[in-house]
């Protein structure tokens, strides 16, 4: 398998930032670390492996980024408004500077898959809903689309549009709309062990974002899987490959 490390000064955050490659062609994929992760996690727990097979035939390539979570959504150090700026950055760091490098490195312009496990699903989605003019596709595992785990019940306007759970009920743009239907839209969960708790409900979060979805008729495959499967790097390891399985069909 081709791999590649890059590092440059990001102009959006003011900080160097890294991303991994995996892969020398096919459908570009962005992969978002689980909560305050590292560009490296998803390698070192496993997932590259699973998804070899795919990106090996050259059906995907992976593109792994960091986070900056522990300086956006997870620094509680900070007014919440604060947190939602430097979120916003980073948005502008994915678009602005990673979706061009992505562009470059596959030599066309191709609409951009993202994924992630855990936190790293809600960053998947939400790029996905927020900009379907970029990205076209997502598997996210495990995901919590709402602010309440964060911001215990507080909102303002900038908690709002990040949020999915929040903003995609008043979404009503027809162009908007049209091209969330066009896109290819995988969300799983499994219902054991950490899936859901006092402080979170990935389940409850999950079937909530796909009555949404489905309220404004934009298709979505949510997939419930049984009482055993863990919120764990075990399963999202067996969930992955999986679901490109039936993406590349």
């Amino acid at each position: 398998m081709k791999i590649e490390y890059h590092k440059w000064h990001s102009s959006q955050l003011n900080q160097d930032m890294e991303l991994k490659v995996y892969g020398h062609q096919g459908k570009p994929v962005i992969v978002f670390p689980s909560s305050g992760g590292r560009f490296f996690d998803y390698e070192d727990n496993g997932m590259v492996a699973a998804c070899a097979p795919f990106i090996e035939a050259g059906k995907f390539i992976l593109f792994a980024v960091d986070s900056v979570d522990h300086q956006s959504w997870l620094n509680q150090d900070i007014y919440p408004r604060e947190r939602a700026l430097r979120h916003e950055a980073y948005e502008r760091y994915i678009l602005h500077e990673v979706g061009p490098f992505i562009f470059h490195h596959i030599h066309r312009f191709d609409k951009i898959m993202t994924t992630g496990c855990s936190m790293g699903a809600y960053h998947a989605a939400n790029f996905l809903f927020r900009h379907p003019g970029t990205f076209d596709a997502v598997i996210a595992l495990s995901g919590l689309y709402g602010p309440d785990y964060l911001f215990d019940g507080y909102r303002d306007d900038r908690i709002y549009y990040h949020f999915p759970l929040l903003y995609l009920p008043g979404l009503h743009s027809h162009d908007h709309l049209e091209a969330l239907r066009r896109c290819r839209i995988i969300l799983c969960v499994g219902q054991g062990p950490w899936e859901t708790c006092d402080q979170y409900d990935c389940i409850g979060e999950t079937r909530a974002l796909k009555q949404i979805l489905q309220s404004k008729e934009i298709p979505c495959w949510a997939d419930f899987w049984g009482h055993d499967v863990e919120h764990d790097w075990s399963w999202w390891r067996v969930q992955m490959p999986y679901f490109l399985g039936r993406l590349d069909r």
